[in-house]
């Protein structure tokens, strides 16, 4: 018998424990890409495993994407967990509240449209607004001073924070609490830590108070931050007493979930670090870790 794929026994794993999931979704906690993960899935379905790939939209949605494209020409449609090892079974330290039921958002997924080239007619220019950082280079852009500052970016253990994603959604994120040591919530889900390892859950909630929905998973860049300046990126596992992030906040709502490290036992945690993307930017969120 021809030992499996790697990667394919990897999706395999996490399909068996998520039991029902988006691709995307799938494809981003094993930090791959969703069109490889799609395709990788497809193929698998077709080998006679009991496995149905499947999709979901909203019939609306997509007629009036469909309507645009006619208007405007065509669209164009769309990157683990490390150990294994006993550890210890005493409740860990936890800060921060918790706080009420976990509440997800159904997910959405813009369709991007590709405008006509050719003349643009002829418009009244509309000033921008001014940025909350102040004129660039001036004294207020340096220090954030002024009516315009913007707004706090750093805070603690159980602070709500406020930002924007890439597409211009508007949210905060409350980091409600971190269970540090969690090795009785991983164990007790299944998992084994490797020797010297431990494992780290972190509870955020992202709340859209705009009118742009946020289409991303919210903790996809959700890091660690140690002493020694190293990020520590999540594990590519769920809880079954913790649940995990789904993708997409609708404007208005709320949705919590469950974030879980792994990392060597004595390495200390200083802070958490929240970002849109891989690097950090203005729109950087951090909270600091007390010991």
């Amino acid at each position: 018998m021809v030992a499996p794929d790697p990667v394919d026994a990897r999706l395999l794993a996490m399909i068996a424990e998520m039991g029902r999931a988006a691709v995307h979704e799938v494809a981003a906690r094993l930090g791959m890409d969703p069109r490889e993960a799609a395709t990788r899935l497809i193929t698998l379905s077709g080998s006679g495993l009991p496995l149905l790939v499947g999709v979901e939209c909203d019939p609306n949605g997509i007629r009036k994407a469909l309507a645009n494209s006619v208007a405007w020409g065509n669209y164009a449609g769309p990157s683990g967990v490390r150990g294994t090892p006993s550890g210890s079974y005493a409740p860990g330290t936890v800060r921060g509240t918790p706080s009420g039921a976990y509440q997800p958002g159904p997910p959405s997924r813009p369709v991007p449209v590709q405008h006509p080239s050719g003349p643009v007619p002829m418009q009244t220019p509309v000033p921008e607004p001014m940025s909350t950082w102040g004129p660039p280079q001036s004294a207020g852009w340096v220090r954030g001073e002024g009516p315009g500052a913007p707004r706090a970016r750093t805070g603690k253990v159980g602070g709500t924070l406020e930002t924007e994603g890439l597409e211009g959604a508007r949210f905060t994120i409350q980091l409600v609490e971190v269970v540090d040591p969690a090795d009785f919530l991983f164990t007790a889900a299944g998992y084994k830590l490797g020797a010297g390892e431990r494992a780290v859950v972190v509870h955020t909630e992202l709340s859209n108070i705009g009118s742009v929905p946020f289409n991303a998973l919210p903790d996809m860049y959700l890091v660690l931050m140690t002493a020694s300046g190293e990020a520590v990126a999540k594990a590519p596992v769920s809880l079954s007493s913790r649940p995990a992030h789904k993708i997409g906040v609708q404007p208005g709502e709320t949705a919590g979930g469950h974030t879980v490290y792994v990392l060597p036992e004595n390495t200390p945690v200083t802070s958490v670090r929240w970002s849109a993307r891989p690097e950090t930017d203005l729109n950087t969120l951090v909270w600091t870790v007390d010991d």
